[in-house]
Formats: C-alpha cells, structure tokens, sequence
C-alpha cells in the first residue's frame, strides 16, 4: 500500500458551525469535564497533577511539557505558555494515518493544522474532575473515524499515553499509523540549558532502541570543565498493542510516511530530538476500536531499565500493573484532597469540582497534616524556632511540656 497517491480529505473547505458547549460525562465510571468543539476556542492553558511527583502543564491545543519532581527532570521541553502552545506540532503527542479505502489511501493527521478544512472534523477535550487525566478526541465525519488520547500517571511507570481508534463505519477499514512522541528531553538537560543552548544539546542527544524500548540518554553529560564524565542516566519510552511494528527514534520520516513512501525501523539516532513512534498496519472491523499505549519516564537508571525490559516480556501481567498502579494514584489523590476537607457534594457538580481544584491546588502550596489535625512535637518546636524566635523564646518552657503528640485545639 506503499508509493500509492495519497488524498487530504475532500480538497475543499468544510464551513463548520459548531458551537462550544461545556458538560460532565462519565468515561469507564469516572466524571469528566468535557468541552465540545475545543478547536473553536483560543488556546489556553492547563495544569494536570498526580498523588506523587509528577508535574503537567498542557495546552488546548495539545502542546505540552512535563516532568518529575522540578523542571530539571523534565520529559519535555520546560518553555514558556506562549512557546509550549506554539510547538504543538513538534513537542508530545504526534500520530498520522493513512486509510486506506476504495483504492484510495487518506491521509489524516489528527490535531494537527497542517491540512484545516480538509475533513469534516469535530475536536473533544475531557478533563477529569479530579484534574489528573485529560483526554483529546478527533471525530472525523468524512472518514466515519474517531481517534483519542489519554493522558495518564503512575507513581511506578511514569506518564502514560493511551491511544484508541474507533471505526463507525459500516465497513471493514485498513489503516496505517505512525503514532508516539516526539521531543523527548534525555537526563542531564536542565531547563537553563535547554533554553539557551539547545541546539547544543541536540548535538550531544543519543536516540537508542531495545526491542520495543527507546532509551535516551546524552553521549556525555555537557559541562565546560575538561574531564570526563559518563551520562550515566536516561528518559525511556515504551509501547504496547500495536503489533509487528517498525520503530522510529526521531521524526524525520514523518514526511515520508505523509508522502506514501515506505519508513523503516530506527535502532539508533545522534544529534536528533528524540522521539518513539511506532508503525503498524491493521484492520479494523466495523464499528470497532483499537487500543495501544506509550508509557515514558525521567531518570532511568541500568537497573530500571532492565526491570523494564524484563516485564515487557510479559505484556499481560505489566498492563495489568500498569492499570492497578493509574487507579491507586487516583485515590491516593482523593484521599490527600479528603483530608483538608475538598469533597464537597452538592447538586451542583460544577461548583463541587470547582471546590476540588481549589483544595487540590491549596494543599499543592502547603500540604496536609500527616496524621490528620495531630501535631508532632519535634516538628512543631523546630517549626517555632525558625519561625518567630521572640515567641520561641517566650513560650520555651511551655514547649517543652507538651505531648510527643497533641491536637490542634490543645
């Protein structure tokens, strides 16, 4: 299917009067916040949290940057709003199919503006209530195709991106589809680097593959000084549900791949932006769908990397771990919200979400007690110290004949 003429939609423009409307949904028991036809709207800005130390901060229109722990440990580029909105189409989520169907092949490149007007198109954003996944939706009506990605956290696994086509043809359809993410920062880069020097870094950037794992990582760490010194840590990324794919370890094939001409797997990349794509051929039955996923993460180690590779050889078993390990930090999120009084319910659930951020966002700045309103002594008299020591000075005494433990009433 190769080498074939491909087509961009209709070739004309589709005057679309949709309009945008906001409502909650329930996705796989949990409520969302969705707001229809996104793609009407400016772009604007997102944070999307986890119970650990992950940090997201994304746009409307699908750029994003994100990491671990603070900005040196990001996954993706640390930029500004304005630059993180704006590099949309090279930074994150990236997929493109080829449909192939009444001798021809389309192609179609979901939240992407490379080809406006070309289909008939309708854009969906889902935000969970609990503000730790958001999900992007395409539905394309010329094509009767509906794809989506999900992102998602894991205290374990890192960032997990999970992706779905949905067939709402009466048809069986065969696809080609080069899907994954693109940008991806090694470890070793901080965020002063990569903003000021970041053609720098691109030079020393090293792409390499293990079967179905890339692993990025610098050829050295970069420093002026004139010794050695190993970049002994990486960025991965992996994948599951696409069978017998190739795998790219940059984008530079993209075009390729627009264009009908054949790509080929990457086993190692130098001097590019990294990125992990797979390739896959499949049919999809009507009114059927298909999942896969990308799972990344910052600061891999040798032993993580093998403790990796190791449960990739039983996809099952790693799936279910992975599934188990999104639904704990769920609740582990609730659980940190609960204990500073964020559940509210009402009838209105606008307002009650809305109570949940604020909470969320509150205890984000200053934290929860650890054991509910019990104060450690220990902790509270250092605290007094540091904070004022005039009262310190003045209350000593009665400091010290506290409790090892005492409420926040006593």
């Amino acid at each position: 299917m190769n080498n074939n003429q491909i087509y961009i939609g209709k070739n004309k423009l589709n005057n679309d009067v949709s309009e945008v409307e906001n409502n909650f949904v329930e996705i796989n028991n949990e409520v969302f916040n969705k707001i229809s036809n996104i793609d009407k709207m400016r772009p604007f800005f997102m944070s999307i949290v986890s119970n650990s130390n992950h940090w997201m901060f994304i746009s409307s229109n699908g750029g994003l940057t994100a990491g671990r722990k603070d900005c040196d440990l990001a996954l993706f580029p640390y930029y500004t709003d304005d630059k993180i909105t704006e590099s949309s189409e090279i930074t994150g989520s990236k997929t493109l199919f080829q449909i192939h169907k009444s001798s021809k092949t389309f192609l179609w490149e979901p939240f992407s503006d490379k080809n406006n007007g070309s289909y008939k198109i309708s854009r969906n954003l889902y935000k969970s209530v609990y503000n730790n996944k958001i999900i992007f939706e395409e539905i394309n009506e010329d094509l009767n195709l509906t794809y989506s990605y999900e992102w998602n956290f894991s205290n374990l696994f890192g960032f997990i991106k999970k992706s779905k086509i949905v067939n709402n043809t009466n048809q069986v359809v065969q696809i080609s589809v080069v899907d994954g993410l693109q940008n991806i920062i090694p470890y070793g880069v901080s965020a002063d680097l990569q903003n000021s020097k970041s053609n720098l870094v691109d030079a020393y950037k090293k792409n390499e593959r293990i079967d179905n794992l890339g692993i990025f990582s610098l050829s050295s760490m970069i420093i002026d000084r004139a010794e050695p010194s190993e970049a002994l840590k990486a960025s991965t990324v992996w994948s599951l549900g696409l069978e017998n794919s190739n795998y790219l370890l940059s984008s530079t094939q993209l075009l390729k791949f627009r264009k009908g001409s054949s790509i080929f797997s990457e086993d190692c990349v130098k001097g590019e932006k990294g990125a992990f794509f797979c390739h896959s051929n499949f049919e999809l039955k009507s009114q059927a769908e298909k999942k896969w996923l990308f799972v990344a993460n910052v600061n891999q180690n040798h032993p993580n990397i093998v403790a990796i590779l190791e449960q990739l050889k039983e996809p099952e078993i790693l799936i279910k771990k992975l599934e188990e390990s999104i639904k704990l930090g769920t609740l582990e999120l609730i659980s940190l919200v609960a204990a500073s009084d964020g559940i509210q319910l009402s009838s209105d659930k606008l307002m009650n979400a809305r109570h949940f951020s604020n909470v969320l966002f509150n205890i984000m700045r200053g934290g929860i007690f650890d054991n509910n309103y019990s104060i450690d002594k220990e902790d509270f008299i250092k605290y007094i110290s540091k904070a004022n020591k005039n009262v310190f000075i003045d209350t000593k005494n009665q400091l010290t004949k506290l409790t090892t433990t005492f409420p926040m009433m006593s």
